[in-house]
């Protein structure tokens, strides 16, 4: 599969980037996954919150979004990592982690990382390096756990 990527700041999204990317999320997190909650929670545009998308000949397939670690107690906070359904099951989910990561040591180096994960994908979370920090919790009813990876890690 053949994707080009791109990390931008939240100042650099043109409106049709910014359009694509609350459309997938919407897509996934509110219609798919039968959750109704306002998606635009107010951190997409704050400090230096970066936003790393995925895009194929049909558009943008996967994405996540970085909050500024100067926001978020001193951590880089990973969220809204969505994949389109039509890509899943291709790798693109772990390529998506790699591309976070390396952006993450390069935007901010020697910071640790935190991820409210979906219980049911804390293994595939830590095989990059997160472990568990909470305890189980529910969002939007569904199970999750929070995640933090060490600085350095």
């Amino acid at each position: 599969m053949s994707v080009t990527w791109t990390c931008l700041h939240h100042c650099e999204l043109d409106i049709a980037t910014l359009y694509a990317l609350l459309a997938l999320r919407t897509q996934v997190f509110v219609v798919e996954q039968r959750c109704p909650y306002l998606e635009t929670d107010g951190q997409d545009l704050l400090g230096d919150t970066c936003h790393l998308l995925a895009h194929d000949a049909q558009g943008l397939v996967a994405y996540l979004r970085l909050l500024d670690p100067q926001r978020m107690q001193g951590e880089v906070v990973i969220g809204r990592v969505v994949i389109a359904e039509s890509v899943r099951g291709t790798g693109l989910g772990h390529a998506l982690m790699e591309q976070a990561l390396a952006e993450c040591r390069q935007r901010w180096p020697g910071v640790p990382l935190y991820l409210s994960a979906q219980v049911h994908l804390q293994g595939y979370y830590g095989r990059y390096g997160f472990a568990p920090v909470t305890e189980l919790y529910l969002e939007d009813d569904i199970p999750h756990i929070g995640m933090r990876r060490a600085a350095g890690a």
